[in-house]
């Protein structure tokens, strides 16, 4: 019998999305392109016969042998992603996956009216369990931190997407703690503008591993742009909505950190640091201004 993958993540940290939502939409986009492709066996009925004896043998022979290789491509994924485990070929069944079913699959969700988010959190959870079962823990100079620019406070004067060094460290938002986690653990960390910077910081570093932290869409475009590159995608939280001061599970972020080092799990919360939590301060106006995220 199946067994689900140890690697298995918790629902909750993806507002609820389960892999199953995106198991059924890639079932269903299978179904829509075999039906798509049972065209070839009745073209030959339209008379193929007429113009060549041989065109109604091979119409039939091509059709059934794209839905078998399109049902077997599917039973393959299913059975990779619910179980982790992985056998020979399922990395390019993957890009396949990525380049041509999930944009189907999004349509998909859109004519049977599922939240776009809602499915693309499901692929992040998918993605994520399947880079836990095939990883290897890397040196921190392999290890990359790639985070969108709304992290940094709307306040703020400084530059910070070509050299997150120019952060003062004042403590408005969250990227004084990863500075902070950067010295600790000796990993690259990255702030990018756009998808453009961002493949081309990945392009100059070079890394073995990102971790990226982003929005659904962001997140999602980055792992089919960054493929066969692993990408572990890790949700910000958007207190003042959108592209706007965002905040970073830190505690869960320093876990994943240690995780992709090969270290062992903090024992115990201790200092600050690792609660990654700071006072309220106030701003330049006397209103209080969120400080650094918890997890």
């Amino acid at each position: 019998m199946l067994q689900k993958s140890p690697h298995s993540l918790p629902s909750s940290e993806y507002g609820g999305a389960r892999k199953r939502l995106f198991l059924g939409l890639m079932g269903g986009s299978c179904l829509i392109l075999c039906l798509a492709l049972f065209v070839f066996l009745i073209l030959p009925w339209l008379g193929f016969a007429a113009v060549a004896w041989w065109l109604p043998r091979l119409s039939i022979g091509l059709g059934l042998c794209a839905i078998a290789l399109l049902c077997w491509i599917s039973l393959a994924l299913i059975i990779h992603i619910y179980t982790g485990r992985s056998f020979p070929g399922v990395h390019a069944l993957r890009h396949l996956t990525i380049r041509l079913f999930f944009p189907l699959m999004e349509l998909l969700a859109k004519l049977v009216g599922v939240e776009r988010d809602k499915v693309r959190r499901s692929f992040i959870k998918v993605n994520n369990e399947l880079m836990l079962a095939t990883f290897r823990p890397v040196s921190p100079h392999k290890l990359l931190l790639l985070l969108p620019h709304c992290v940094q406070s709307s306040r703020c004067p400084h530059r910070l997407s070509h050299a997150v060094d120019n952060c003062t460290r004042c403590g408005f938002c969250p990227i004084a703690s990863l500075l902070r986690l950067r010295d600790r653990y000796g990993f690259g960390f990255a702030i990018a503008s756009g998808g453009t910077i961002a493949r081309r910081i990945v392009v100059q570093r070079r890394p073995a591993l990102i971790l990226a932290v982003a929005c659904e869409r962001d997140l999602v475009s980055g792992i089919q742009d960054s493929y066969p590159l692993a990408v572990y995608g890790l949700l910000n939280e958007r207190p003042h909505g959108p592209c706007m001061d965002t905040l970073v599970p830190l505690a869960k972020l320093e876990a994943l950190i240690r995780q992709f080092l090969g270290l062992p799990p903090l024992s115990a919360i201790g200092d600050g640091m690792q609660e990654g939590t700071a006072p309220t301060r106030q701003g330049d106006t006397g209103e209080p201004m969120h400080g650094e995220a918890s997890a």
